[in-house]
């Protein structure tokens, strides 16, 4: 289970949209993302993933991307098998699979090449309450973090005897009780933590908050955004022709 929270961890690297404003990336994922409710055929969703893929490698993220999906993929599989049962068809069940693998793997795009000191700043530039913006970053700090925890969790009851896997499912949920419990304490004296080094630090004292770093648009994110643009507008009017 290590690959998988691997795949949920923001590593810095040097690629072309990493170094994009964060904005930007926003923006771009915000589009993927709504781009993927619109569409409504197979093919649609070809063009679609593709792009993403294709980001993904520019980015060079495509491989945790793909742990991202894989970790998903569960899900993937019940959203199908539920629309088979209640009664879609095929096809129309594919579209509904291919749409939740499309908003994850947009929503991967930025999280996985916005560090959470970007998302921070981008929370703020859009005026946010900051109890509200901090309470949402670390969430997404911590996210990885508790994922981890689990792991090791799950391997030391594993050395100790544990055997998750065995049995019907009602016996592995319990198999699962010796995992949540440790996992649940171990979050509560986390939290203990954080609010003792938020006090420590006098969080809350000053209303009028400063940041050493400062968002700037540079040529490259004006570039990146009217070609952004005018990806989406094509696709657009690819999906109005493809229906007419």
């Amino acid at each position: 289970m290590f690959w998988l929270a691997e795949g949920l961890v923001y590593r810095r690297q040097e690629s072309i949209i990493h170094s994009l404003d964060p904005r930007v990336k926003l923006i771009i994922s915000l589009s993927l993302f709504l781009l993927s409710l619109f569409s409504s055929t197979i093919f649609e969703f070809i063009i679609l993933l593709s792009a993403i893929f294709l980001l993904g490698v520019l980015s060079k993220v495509l491989r945790r991307m793909i742990k991202t999906i894989t970790f998903s993929l569960t899900f993937v599989i019940m959203i199908f098998a539920i629309n088979l049962l209640v009664g879609y068809d095929l096809i129309f069940s594919i579209i509904i699979s291919l749409r939740f693998i499309a908003i994850i793997s947009s929503s991967s795009i930025f999280f996985l090449t916005s560090s959470p000191d970007e998302l921070d700043l981008v929370m703020r530039s859009l005026h946010l309450p900051y109890d509200l913006i901090f309470a949402f970053v670390t969430a997404v700090r911590f996210v990885p973090v508790i994922l981890l925890d689990a792991v090791q969790i799950i391997d030391s009851q594993r050395s100790r005897g544990l055997e998750i896997e065995k049995g019907n499912i009602f016996k592995r949920i319990r198999n699962y009780i010796p995992v949540l419990i440790p996992l649940i304490v171990q979050s509560i004296i986390r939290s203990e933590e954080l609010a003792e080094a938020m006090e420590s630090r006098a969080y809350g004292f000053s209303k009028k908050r400063t940041s050493y770093y400062t968002l700037h648009f540079k040529r490259k994110d004006y570039f990146v955004l009217c070609l952004n643009l005018t990806l989406v507008v094509l696709f657009i009017l690819l999906i109005h022709l493809f229906h007419l």
